[in-house]
Parts: C-alpha cells; structure tokens; sequence
C-alpha cells in the first residue's frame, strides 16, 4: 500500500475529528455568547449559530480535502509523518483565525446593532 493512501486516511480521520469536535464545542459556547450578546431573542441567536456552524463546516472540511490535491509523493515514513502533522498545523491555526475573526466581527456587528 502507497505512503500516500496511508497518509491521507490517518490525515482525513484525525483532520475531520478535530473539525467535527472544535465545531460542536464552539456551537455549544457559541449559544451562551451570542444569547448574552442578544438577550431579548433566543430563536435569532440559534439560527445565528447555526448559520455559523454549517459555515464552519463547509470551509473546513473543504479545505482539508482541498490541501490532498497539493500534497508531494511520499517516499519515507518520516516524511509521511511531516505532512501530515504541517497540513495539521495549517487546519488548527485557520481554525483559530476564523474563530477569532468570528468573535471580533459578530462582537461589533451587534454592538453597532443595539
């Protein structure tokens, strides 16, 4: 079996459970905020989150099987393991980008709101 299938089965498994558990420890987080930033609306604070629930999922997941498509010829075991945790690297910190690009603008858009 190629070094590549194997990498990308252990990057796909670890990858999508990363994603799929960051999304609901956010999306549960995410209720408490958004309702304190919107008290007076609960209904609108769960379609908010949920709006960016399925965002986060798409750009992610997307993503992350987007970079498979760039990935080189994988000759060693220490190069697979190289690949997979550098593509890792990038997943982890865009995640944490977009979180915090998310608080900041959500943050603003409904202080301008009130």
């Amino acid at each position: 079996m190629s070094l590549n299938i194997i990498a990308y089965s252990i990057y796909i498994f670890i990858t999508a459970f990363i994603i799929i558990k960051v999304g609901l420890i956010c999306y549960q987080n995410g209720n408490i905020f958004v309702t304190h930033l919107i008290p007076n609306d609960t209904e609108f604070c769960i379609r908010i989150n949920n709006i960016l629930l399925i965002g986060y999922y798409l750009l992610n997941i997307g993503y992350a099987i987007i970079t498979l498509s760039g990935w080189p010829t994988l000759q060693t075991i220490t190069q697979m393991v190289e690949v997979i945790f550098n593509r890792m690297g990038i997943i982890i910190y865009t995640l944490a980008g977009l979180h915090y690009f998310n608080l900041f603008w959500i943050t603003k858009f409904i202080k301008n709101f009130k």
